[in-house]
């Protein structure tokens, strides 16, 4: 069956039933999607709102869409994660970014930790962050989100951590961790927000192992195999909202 084309507006832009795209969005509905009058589209206010709307007027600069029916968005999983990824080397963070957020991530933050091998410019982080976002919110139409998750600025270990230790649980994958499986840290689980630590290619030095434990962030194992950096967080993530959500 084929899906109505999904796009996502600020809340601002949908009043008195009537919901306004522009920009970008308003191209790709008139130019690609050469859409008519009449047609209907979902558009998502980015809060979990989703809007069966009719298009009313159309230009290559505004479209505007009645609203037919409003439900909410039943793809957003019931507990919010935030992933935590070393920055990884080369172009690994789009694809961590792309399938995290179809797995169902609430918000990435990539971390500067001891062994990131990959150094983020700071003259470059801005335009690198909002490529990232545009990545995200790709990812999101097309997986049917009914939010447009959010790529942090780079954070540094300790600030993470500091972050990290106010959600309702947090963990961090460690290959040196036995015992303590994510079943074992979920059992029992009844939080809303949960955070997960990433490394990079090098993995995290015993300091920060120790460091994210003084927080209160639990080391996991991951399973008997040794993960690459842009398979772990998926893993784990799918893995979370499989045991969650099911």
């Amino acid at each position: 069956m084929r899906t109505m084309p999904r796009f996502f507006t600020e809340p601002e832009n949908i009043k008195d039933n009537i919901i306004t795209l522009s920009g970008d969005d308003a191209g790709h509905i008139s130019r690609v999607l050469r859409s008519k009058i009449g047609e209907i589209l979902t558009v998502c206010d980015g809060t979990g709102n989703d809007y069966e709307a009719e298009i009313t007027e159309i230009t290559e600069k505004e479209v505007r869409l009645n609203i037919i029916k409003t439900t909410f968005t039943a793809s957003e999983p019931s507990v919010k994660i935030t992933l935590y990824q070393g920055l990884p080397k080369g172009d690994k963070m789009e694809t961590i970014i792309q399938k995290c957020v179809e797995l169902g991530v609430t918000k990435i933050v990539p971390v500067n930790t001891e062994r990131c091998i990959a150094k983020l410019d700071k003259n470059k982080e801005k335009k690198k962050t909002e490529r990232w976002q545009k990545i995200s919110e790709s990812a999101a139409k097309q997986s049917g989100r009914g939010i447009i998750p959010e790529i942090g600025g780079v954070m540094s270990f300790s600030e993470a951590v500091k972050q990290a230790s106010e959600t309702d649980g947090a963990m961090i994958p460690y290959e040196l961790e036995e015992d303590r499986g994510l079943k074992e840290f979920l059992d029992g689980f009844k939080g809303q927000t949960l955070a997960i630590f990433i490394g990079p290619e090098g993995g995290f030095s015993a300091d920060e192992i120790d460091r994210a434990l003084k927080a209160g962030i639990l080391p996991v194992t991951l399973g008997k195999r040794i993960l690459r950096t842009e398979t772990a967080g998926m893993a784990a993530i799918a893995n979370i909202l499989f045991y969650i959500d099911m």
